[in-house]
């Protein structure tokens, strides 16, 4: 992640002394966002597979420097999910539920601003997102509500490493890859802003720790396979200031 995030840097360092018409601002909003998982974890005789539908919501404070913003979001969710494993036809888990959950997110994304008139404009946007997780509720279908944030005080019975360790909510920090377009429509020197982008994560450290899951006993899966795809959409609302 931090190879990623000194490349952009990088990036964001040279624009600042190349562009001839760099300004800075900044400002704040509101989101709105959905997130899907589909995810299929397969071999050995074994077949594991999780879908997750979550409504996002949140605010955010930005700093725009041109051809780069730099973003700080927290943001909340609320899901409904279905997960099962099953071996040589014999159902190990099945479960369904809901849950919430909550993350700070740090977002570093480029930016190239095409002027339509003096009051609009509009820039694609491509850049990366980090997401800390903060709070990990479940509420499985007929059961209490695990605290995941409390490790081994409050996580699910499954929730737990290779070795019967349970794990520590920061196995459910996550990489985004974030590609969209935004419009600023200007008034004096404050603009509104709307953006709305599509975002792509990246496998967590839980989701690549079932792999190891599996493969160590009882279950004893052979070479078993991830894939899928977690991403969504979100709509960014907000005002900011040009200096």
């Amino acid at each position: 992640m931090k190879k990623y995030f000194f490349i952009l840097l990088l990036i964001f360092s040279v624009s600042t002394v190349f562009a001839a018409d760099f300004s800075f601002s900044f400002g704040g909003g509101g989101l709105l966002g959905y997130t899907f998982t589909r995810y299929t974890l397969e071999g050995g005789g074994v077949k594991s597979t999780q879908e997750m539908d979550r409504l996002d919501y949140g605010g955010f404070i930005f700093f725009d420097a041109t051809y780069a913003v730099l973003s700080v979001i927290i943001q909340s969710g609320y899901n409904s999910y279905a997960e099962n494993m099953i071996k040589e036809g014999s159902t190990l888990s099945d479960s369904t539920g809901t849950g919430n959950e909550t993350s700070l997110g740090f977002s570093l994304m480029g930016k190239y601003p095409i002027t339509v008139n003096e009051k609009f404009s509009w820039f694609p946007l491509l850049g990366i997102e980090w997401q800390i997780a903060l709070i990990q509720r479940r509420h499985p279908d007929g059961d209490i509500v695990y605290d995941r944030t409390q490790g081994a005080q409050g996580g699910l019975p499954e929730d737990k490493d290779k070795d019967g360790n349970s794990y520590s909510i920061s196995v459910w920090n996550s990489l985004w890859v974030n590609i969209g377009a935004g419009i600023d429509y200007i008034i004096g020197p404050f603009f509104l802003r709307s953006e709305l982008f599509f975002g792509f994560r990246l496998p967590t450290n839980y989701e690549s720790g079932a792999l190891e899951v599996v493969k160590s006993p009882p279950i004893n899966a052979k070479d078993p396979k991830f894939s899928g795809l977690t991403g969504g959409p979100t709509l960014k609302l907000g005002i900011g200031y040009q200096f």
